[in-house]
């Protein structure tokens, strides 16, 4: 009988955070709340000569796994599904700190870092599921669907890695400025300009035939629903 998955990642020497250790969280439920928001993250590795590189990528996770989408041709992609050890993370920006002094200016944020072993789907249908899972989790269940499957050449030049979530921790940073009490007597304003990424009304693309209707999902699009869904 399989071991009952823990609620919180175990720490480790790379996903243990020392600088305000209060900010870090390391419960799974905080880490995918922040990878299922985030519509792109980072992919960090070394090459076999020792070049370390951080590339951008759409990311999705499903489970307790993260895939990673690309082309075929991607050097990054072929480097990372080689065996080496990857590091992923995402960032969301949620608001502009402005503090009474320089130092204590800063932003309100929540991050993840996620580490593991990317490999890359091979099986036809596998990789077939996992595109369907992918674009139905970035855009709304039932996408896929509605569209054309891809070509046998987009198939081939498409890249879908999977990466198991082995070790990660989160940080996050919210509330006002941290203001030292001598300066709190200055006539200058501080406070949180709040940031938040969201959807505007749907623009049909301009070659679009006359009486096809904007689906509900797009017409009323909401990030965080449809990254939960």
């Amino acid at each position: 009988m399989p071991a009952a998955r823990r609620s919180t990642f175990k720490r480790t020497p790379r996903t243990t955070g020392r600088r305000a250790p209060d900010r870090m969280r390391y419960q799974r439920e905080a880490v995918y709340a922040i990878l299922d928001e985030a519509l792109v993250c980072h992919m960090g590795f070394v090459d076999g000569d020792g070049q370390p590189y951080v590339i951008p990528t759409l990311c999705a996770r499903i489970e307790d796994e993260l895939f990673l989408h690309g082309s075929a041709a991607s050097r990054a992609l072929r480097t990372m599904t080689s065996g080496l050890r990857v590091c992923v993370t995402a960032t969301l920006v949620d608001g502009i700190i402005l503090a009474r002094s320089a130092f204590f200016h800063s932003i309100n944020y929540r991050s993840a870092v996620v580490i593991g072993t990317a490999t890359a789907i091979t099986d036809p249908d596998e990789k077939l599921e996992a595109l369907r899972l992918f674009t139905d989790h970035l855009v709304a269940p039932g996408r896929f669907n509605e569209v054309r499957p891809p070509s046998r050449t987009e198939f081939k030049g498409t890249m879908i890695a999977r990466m198991a979530i082995e070790e990660a921790s989160a940080k996050t940073r919210t509330g006002p400025p941290g203001d030292l009490e001598e300066d709190l007597d200055r006539d200058v304003w501080a406070g949180v300009i709040p940031l938040e990424l969201k959807a505007s009304a749907g623009v049909p693309a301009p070659d679009l035939r006359k009486g096809v209707p904007m689906p509900a999902y797009a017409a009323n699009y909401d990030l965080k629903r449809a990254r939960r869904s």
